[in-house]
């Protein structure tokens, strides 16, 4: 079988940045670029120093003993300093840190004097319960302002948060728990969701009674006022621990390389993986890319992420970036459909947005839903749109063009992973000229190469995704496991950095991620890429969103099925199911024709929109579905189960 990745032609128009958006770009040539390609460390060590303030200047740039990196050794700076108090002593207290809007609509303006205040006095609540640096604390919260404000506080006083997103459920608790040795969990009675309150607490209690022996104490914030049990000794009120809280914590400065936090990626067959962020280096490349990427002028600029803090995207993109560029945020506590398909463009239009950051998932959504929505409401405030998540297919890249971006609005398609901190590979708005569906080229300061199976450099074709240089933001282990660490990214091809995507790289240099190579099908012997042939059926004019997953099949090894969300108006038919099985064939060859398209009316998705591909194959292959609990809807991936039962019976 061969060991190359089977691509296709990709999508070839250019957008070149708008000509007055260009103009006034942060960056419009690329300087940036040649200076870091001159000397990547010198160009690193002159970011962190003008982005950051230093309590001590650093000595040396970058210690590099393969697969180990310390970044900005002898340094010492403080997080919450960087993102507030420097700020605040410029006399800006006054700016808005955050618009937080939640799902019911009730509203906050939160300044950065606010937020320094209760940064301060939450962190002396966690230093009154016994919390010291270097040690770990989990927080499983809503989207809600106490959720940035611990993350804050524990990194004030160098305790190492571990969020877990809140829809995780208590198994998931106890594990992250249990291997991080936390000492408490913060989190919430419960979060708004659909409207209605999505418990949360007793998610908490369930994971305690038998599991994670180490967490001592729980903080426990009343969002929807409902009851649940507070267990005498172990749990308390936040309000109550605030009210008598003193606003006096001065920031501690940290070593470059303290622990910030862990953020846990989910295993399929072993436990999940803490993966480690410091301090120095990751704050540098987050400040780095929020600013450059964004194009962000904090002076006037209304940047909003609308995704979850529950995700390292929200990590580096909603808290830790743009606080320490010192702008003004929008943070949205719930789903785009609560009350009505229009929330997101509602709330970019009331706040005057000038950067929304979303995922493909949702713009394929919002496509589903039709542009009736979005026509309700003026957009013209925004000046760069964000994709982040997964590669975008050209056709979603298109409609997020055309009717969010007014055709004139610079699309960055941004790649990275939990592991890499932030932004790896993305067009910078100013001076990239766009393709539609990929991510364009690394940023100033990180290099890429496209290799074989044998590790050889691909100079254009498809192959596997590596990085050849270290980088400020990236991890600096998996917690608790050294071993782990170097077999899951450093084995496969020994001196460089094996991201787990595969990739193309085109004739004009431009790379296109091809996603996870575990989403990769091996058909009769090719290496096809999910995503291009998901983008072939979405190019059909009556699908709307589609997955697809490769089932073992006794004579290709693997075949390609499809699942199909229809547009609005369209009919479902056997003749139609033909159709778009053919289309795909046309657009890619007949290689990549699914075996099956099962037309459904919808997909199983994560609460934060991710597809759950893994369920889908168990259905393709006759499998138990198994755990079903991180779904938003877990009745949908039965209802296609039973359809495509009822579809091999015909």
């Amino acid at each position: 079988m061969s060991d190359e990745i089977q691509v296709f032609d990709m999508e070839q128009r250019t957008f070149a940045p708008p000509a007055d958006f260009a103009g006034a770009a942060l960056a419009n040539d690329r300087s940036l670029y040649e200076e870091a390609e001159a000397d990547f460390e010198a160009f690193w060590a002159r970011q962190a120093r003008e982005l950051l303030t230093w309590n001590t200047d650093f000595d040396t740039t970058l210690e590099w003993d393969l697969p180990y990196a310390k970044w900005f050794l002898g340094g010492k700076l403080n997080m919450t300093y960087n993102c507030l108090d420097r700020h605040v002593e410029a006399g800006k207290g006054d700016k808005v840190a955050y618009h937080w809007e939640g799902e019911p609509g009730d509203k906050r303006t939160i300044t950065y004097q606010d937020l320094l205040t209760e940064v301060c006095k939450f962190a002396n609540v966690l230093k009154s319960k016994g919390l010291e640096k270097g040690d770990r604390v989990a927080v499983y919260m809503p989207m809600i302002p106490e959720l940035p404000i611990t993350m804050l506080a524990c990194a004030r006083i160098g305790v190492a948060h571990s969020v877990i997103f809140g829809g995780f459920s208590p198994d998931a608790i106890t594990d992250r728990c249990e291997d991080a040795d936390a000492k408490m969990i913060i989190t919430a009675d419960a979060g708004y969701r659909r409207g209605a309150p999505s418990m949360l607490k007793p998610n908490v209690d369930a994971a305690l009674v038998d599991g994670a022996p180490t967490v001592s104490d729980v903080i426990v914030v009343n969002r929807c006022d409902t009851e649940v049990e507070m267990v005498e000794g172990r749990d308390h009120w936040w309000h109550e621990l605030m009210a008598d809280a003193s606003a006096d914590c001065p920031a501690e400065p940290m070593d470059s390389e303290q622990l910030l936090y862990l953020l846990y990626t989910s295993g399929t067959t072993a436990k999940p993986k803490g993966i480690m962020h410091t301090t120095g280096g990751y704050l540098t490349q987050v400040a780095f890319t929020h600013k450059y990427i964004f194009d962000l002028k904090p002076d006037t600029d209304v940047y909003w992420c609308a995704a979850d803090i529950g995700w390292v995207t929200g990590h580096s993109y909603i808290v830790y970036g743009p606080l320490t560029n010192g702008c003004t945020s929008v943070m949205y506590e719930g789903t785009p459909d609560t009350p009505g398909r229009d929330r997101l463009w509602d709330i970019a239009e009331r706040y005057g947005v000038t950067q929304l950051y979303t995922a493909p998932t949702a713009i394929r959504t919002f496509m589903k839903w039709g542009t009736e929505e979005v026509e309700k409401h003026d957009l013209s405030s925004l000046r760069v749109l964000g994709t982040v998540g997964e590669p975008i297919n050209p056709e979603a890249w298109m409609w997020y063009h055309e009717h969010i971006g007014g055709s004139a609005r610079p699309i960055v398609d941004t790649w990275w992973q939990t592991e890499t901190g932030g932004h790896m590979i993305t067009p910078m708005p100013g001076v990239t000229a766009t393709k539609p569906g990929s991510a364009c080229s690394t940023i100033p300061g990180v290099f890429a190469e496209v290799v074989d199976g044998d590790g050889n450099k691909v100079d254009e074709g498809g192959g596997f995704l590596t990085i050849v240089k270290p980088w400020p933001s990236m991890l600096r282990g998996i917690w608790g496991d050294d071993e782990r660490y170097r077999e899951t990214y450093w084995a496969k091809y020994g001196d460089r950095y094996f991201a787990g995507d595969g990739a193309k790289i085109d004739s004009d240099g431009y790379l296109w991620l091809l996603g996870r190579v575990d989403d990769v099908m091996n058909v009769s012997g090719h290496r096809i890429s999910t995503a291009e042939i998901e983008s072939a059926l979405v190019d059909h004019p009556a699908v709307a969103e589609a997955a697809v997953v490769g089932a073992a099949d006794e004579v290709t090894g693997q075949a390609i099925i499809g699942y199909v969300i229809l547009m609005g108006t369209a009919t479902a038919s056997d003749e139609l199911r033909e159709e778009i099985r053919q289309h795909v064939s046309k657009k890619l060859g007949p290689t990549s024709r699914p075996k099956s398209v099962f037309l459904v009316d919808d997909l199983p998705k994560t609460r934060s929109g991710k597809i759950m591909r893994r369920l889908l194959k168990d259905v393709a292959e006759g499998r138990g579905l198994g755990d079903t609990t991180t779904l938003a809807d877990a009745s949908v991936v039965a209802a296609i189960a039973e359809g495509a039962k009822e579809a091999s019976e015909d």
